[in-house]
């Protein structure tokens, strides 16, 4: 795994990079490989951050679109997120984000409980998608990234390549194709 945190005596918790994250709510994150037993906890966070923060961009149809809370099974959304290599943040024992990226880059999804937004996780969960990006080759990051998320990965050096408007259950939505090159140097 590329990114563990772990409570430091309640200062802190540092990365394997050396880098502190000094916030109190996010001392003892953790991030770890998922496993079936997170499925409901991560389809959880998942349909929270539709809901409560993605609901200030998006119009009340593009969101019962994009979360579709009632055609969503945990076993169907536990292979799901199997099938990405999923990681997730947890914290005291609940799950409070996750990610995925492939060999090639790309992040499928990164999603963080709206009761921890801007406290860490999200940064934690990119930095580990980057490691395991570069660990693989690599050459740069990529997303479709949602109006809500595009000032986060801009924060963290994506750039929009392409705003686009894909069809999510027949609802068109708005997003944008950002990326952000990884240097070769680990």
């Amino acid at each position: 795994m590329c990114l563990h945190l772990t409570s430091m005596a309640g200062v802190g918790a540092r990365d394997n990079t050396g880098a502190m994250n000094t916030d109190a709510a996010t001392v003892g994150l953790e991030i770890r490989p998922y496993s079936s037993a997170d499925a409901a906890g991560t389809l959880a966070v998942f349909l929270a951050a539709i809901t409560q923060v993605a609901s200030a961009d998006y119009s009340r149809e593009q969101i019962a679109a994009w979360a579709r809370p009632r055609s969503r099974t945990v076993p169907e959304w536990d292979r799901e997120m199997q099938a990405r290599g999923s990681f997730v943040a947890v914290l005291t024992g609940v799950v409070v984000g996750f990610s995925d990226v492939s060999r090639a880059g790309y992040i499928g999804a990164m999603f963080v409980s709206p009761s921890y937004g801007r406290r860490g996780v999200g940064s934690s969960l990119l930095t580990t998608a980057e490691c395991r990006a570069r660990k693989w080759g690599a050459r740069r990051l990529s997303a479709d990234v949602s109006i809500t998320a595009r000032p986060f990965f801009e924060r963290h050096g994506f750039v929009e390549i392409a705003e686009r408007h894909p069809l999510i259950a027949g609802v068109r939505m708005t997003n944008f194709y950002m990326t952000k090159p990884l240097s070769t140097a680990r």
